[in-house]
């Protein structure tokens, strides 16, 4: 796959619905993470659209007068990206290009763009090409002219670009390829796991940009990619960790979010095979996020569709430090105060802290209450240790702390 150079920062728009299924709040809030998502993938969103609808109009998505203001903004400003919140349908997306003369992202293709220029390894580019070919399969005809007029830039990752005469029939072939080299990979990644021996596996799970990866770091004192964009860490990393003297295996996966791309889940279940063979789950949560509760809704989601929503399961609250707290109404009994609560004891008190039975707060780049976690850890991991090797008991014994041994 073709990956952008080094680029200026695209000018784009973003436009969005308000419908019955989805609030003017709801929208803000979505609208707030694409422009995040269009930053991660190299744009700077000049304008924000949206429309109330009681539901999209299947020719453009938007309707005529909201789109002849969309067009003119996009002509009197120069607009060479327009990202729409939702998958666009093919007819949706030949349509509206024919009127704005623009290039047009869905949610969707923009997510699958990120994951392009993210993927390091040949597995990782494989099910991103993959991903990238079912969605592009129904809207050949449309796309291709498209990619003549537009050269580089946010969607251009991938086989469009060297791709435009393919047709359906070498597409098609191209995916079946691809998913013979993926099932090949998979037994492979498959021996690799059952050579791992009989250690505890622990995974890392939770929204993107949630601090995963800055918390692996912590703890293995390894040095796995970290930054404030989505989808930072999209390749697998697996490290062997001691905490105490109990050692275990610790895996970082890649990040959730909200509207994931079917295509994306569908080619990234290998991947998250670690995630359904693993012993403890460590749900990491950015509390500092005003929509984190829709943030575990969401992995629990995807946690249930790969069968891995009933294991064990550490709630590993993060970034305490950054957490603003809303103001409340006088008749919630859960908040007295408004301000931000500092204290771990506040902390134990909050509803947040009855999210299951293992729950933690800290904040993984202050290094705050990162001992109790470790504890924690170490118990649960013990737990499952002693119960693969009784005869062990005595060489992990069971305590709540331990000096720090960095």
């Amino acid at each position: 796959m073709l990956e952008l150079e080094n680029h200026e920062y695209e000018q784009a728009i973003l436009i969005g619905v308000v419908t019955q299924q989805q609030s003017e709040e709801k929208l803000e809030e979505y609208m707030d993470e694409l422009e995040f998502l269009a930053y991660t993938a190299g744009a700077t969103v000049k304008k924000r659209f949206s429309q109330k609808l009681q539901k999209p109009n299947p020719k453009t998505f938007i309707g005529s007068g909201k789109m002849e203001e969309v067009a003119a903004y996009v002509e009197t400003h120069d607009i060479g990206t327009v990202i729409f919140d939702d998958e666009l349908s093919p007819a949706q997306q030949k349509n509206i290009e024919k009127i704005l003369k623009a290039k047009i992202i869905d949610r969707t293709y923009l997510i699958l763009d990120i994951f392009a220029q993210r993927a390091q390894t040949s597995y990782a580019r494989t099910q991103v090409e993959l991903a990238q070919y079912e969605y592009l399969l129904p809207r050949l005809v449309g796309l291709w002219t498209h990619l003549e007029r537009q050269k580089g830039g946010i969607g251009m990752r991938g086989p469009g670009e060297t791709e435009i005469e393919t047709d359906r029939r070498i597409v098609r072939d191209r995916i079946s390829l691809l998913k013979k080299k993926l099932a090949t990979i998979d037994k492979q990644m498959a021996t690799q796991r059952g050579n791992r021996g009989k250690l505890v596996r622990v995974a890392l799970v939770g929204y993107t940009n949630v601090g995963k990866s800055t918390l692996m770091n912590l703890i293995s004192k390894s040095d796995v990619f970290a930054e404030n964009k989505l989808f930072a860490t999209l390749d697998t990393t697996v490290r062997k960790v001691v905490v105490g003297n109990l050692p275990f295996l610790l895996t970082d996966t890649v990040g959730f979010i909200r509207k994931l791309p079917t295509q994306l889940v569908e080619s990234f279940k290998s991947t998250l095979d670690e995630v359904r063979e693993s012993d403890l789950l460590l749900h990491v949560v950015d509390i500092s996020h005003e929509s984190f509760e829709d943030h575990i809704a969401s992995v629990n989601k995807i946690l249930d569709e790969i069968d891995a929503i009933d294991k064990p399961t550490i709630m590993v609250f993060n970034k305490i430090d950054q957490y603003q707290a809303e103001d409340y109404d006088e008749t919630d009994l859960e908040q007295e105060r408004t301000e931000a609560h500092y204290s771990l004891e506040e902390w134990r008190k909050t509803w947040m802290a009855r999210q299951g039975e293992d729950v933690v707060f800290i904040s993984a780049i202050n290094k705050e209450n990162i001992d109790n976690f470790r504890s924690l850890v170490y118990d649960r991991v013990r737990e499952i240790h002693i119960s693969r090797f009784p005869y062990n008991e005595f060489l992990y014994p069971d305590i709540n702390q331990w000096e720090d041994d960095e």
